[in-house]
């Protein structure tokens, strides 16, 4: 950006002036000086029309320009009246020429490893053109890292929902890597970054989402550096919406579960936990997914299905809690003891009736609280269990 300077008028008065015609007086030897009027006009200067200045973001012969940077061009005392960037092999990358002239950029991401020219014609105040002329090569990846989220567009996802971005390479400066995600959501909510391992971080709101937030996500790490001569693949980008607050509690000595949505307690029905030998952890679960139909197989979290505490069971409703193989889930088998002790291997014993009027209000993000489980404290990195860490320990 620049600034317009307009031309300056000076009014000079009074002492200076005083003194001239002072001195005209002693010369005279007479007052006439005071019969003349005012003090001669104003003097008045204008400046010159200038030449244009340009800026080009980029110098010729520059190496490891980040591809994902915009090319930009400024003019100053003047406009630009045409601006190209044409690759090595004659592609024209899309621009777009704003602000009456005075501000030229690129419209998409260049190649790495590329050479452009940007070739640059702009006409000044004084009526003369000038052209300038860069050619330039973008970086090189030693190698490139893709990201996925743990969303999905158009998803409506519960108050708890933590936004997962998986990279599939070690990420070396973290810094740079969250400067490329944005999270921008409608009402505006406060949250932050955590880092697990070196290829997964969470965002997560302070808070729980507020019902209603529209949530926009925009990995923009395309031709960003991100350490050591990692760069980023590919864009994603994802909108979502937070609906209703649905928040289950489950009482692992009264054998129930309340289930309230956006505050109000809507049903509570009984339940079986994990029993002495496999007691259910406590802590606040966020739901990771549901399915219509499922074999619950100790094998995928590492007891052998032959083994004594090993099974393998077909449900017709389950929602998974955490990677370690808790679920909400239906368990006719357990009807008589729901309500009156536990009994499972650590999930959350339903009937069927309770389990699938329970499916049809839950979504992934809504959050499943189990107390008093005499089970050990449920981990935040198992499964999506980021409420278990408070903010503090977040930031951290």
């Amino acid at each position: 950006m620049f600034v317009t300077r307009g031309q300056s008028l000076r009014t000079r008065s009074g002492g200076r002036w005083g003194s001239l015609l002072l001195a005209a007086a002693l010369l005279t030897g007479c007052g006439a000086a005071a019969e003349t009027g005012e003090p001669p006009s104003s003097r008045t200067s204008t400046e010159a029309p200038k030449p244009v200045l340009l800026a080009l973001s980029v110098s010729d012969g520059d190496t490891d320009v980040e591809p994902g940077d915009a090319i930009t061009v400024t003019a100053e005392h003047g406009t630009i009246t045409k601006a190209t960037l044409i690759g090595k092999h004659g592609t024209h990358v899309e621009d777009d020429l704003r602000a009456e002239g005075t501000f030229w950029t690129t419209a998409e991401p260049l190649g790495y490893g590329k050479t452009y020219t940007l070739s640059v014609e702009a006409k000044g105040e004084n009526g003369r053109t000038v052209k300038e002329e860069s050619t330039f090569t973008t970086a090189t990846p030693a190698r490139t890292v893709a990201v996925s989220v743990n969303v999905w567009d158009d998803e409506t996802v519960g108050v708890g929902m933590p936004l997962i971005f998986d990279f599939t390479g070690p990420v070396p400066d973290r810094d740079a890597a969250e400067e490329a995600l944005n999270v921008t959501a409608e009402p505006k909510t406060e949250g932050d970054f955590h880092w697990f391992g070196d290829t997964r971080v969470i965002w997560r709101p302070k808070e729980y989402w507020q019902p209603g937030t529209d949530v926009s996500i925009d990995a923009d790490i395309y031709g960003k550096h991100l350490g050591d001569g990692t760069y980023g693949a590919e864009d994603e980008a994802v909108d979502f919406t937070v609906g209703d607050k649905l928040v289950a509690v489950a009482d692992g000595q009264k054998h129930t579960m309340t289930v309230s949505i956006n505050d109000a307690n809507v049903r509570t029905m009984p339940i079986s936990m994990g029993k002495p030998a496999s007691p259910t952890p406590h802590g606040t679960y966020t739901v990771m997914s549901e399915h219509n139909g499922y074999t619950m197989d100790s094998s995928t979290y590492g007891v052998a299905v032959d083994s004594a505490q090993g099974y393998r069971l077909y449900v017709d409703y389950a929602v998974r809690l955490s990677n370690s193989g808790i679920f909400y889930h239906s368990a006719p088998w357990s009807l008589g003891d729901q309500g009156n002790a536990n009994v499972s291997h650590g999930c959350i014993n339903l009937s069927t009736e309770n389990a699938a009027w329970l499916m049809g209000k839950t979504k992934r993000g809504d959050v499943f609280t189990v107390k008093r489980s005499r089970g050990p404290e449920l981990e935040p990195t198992d499964g999506w269990s980021v409420w278990q860490m408070s903010w503090e320990e977040w930031q951290s």
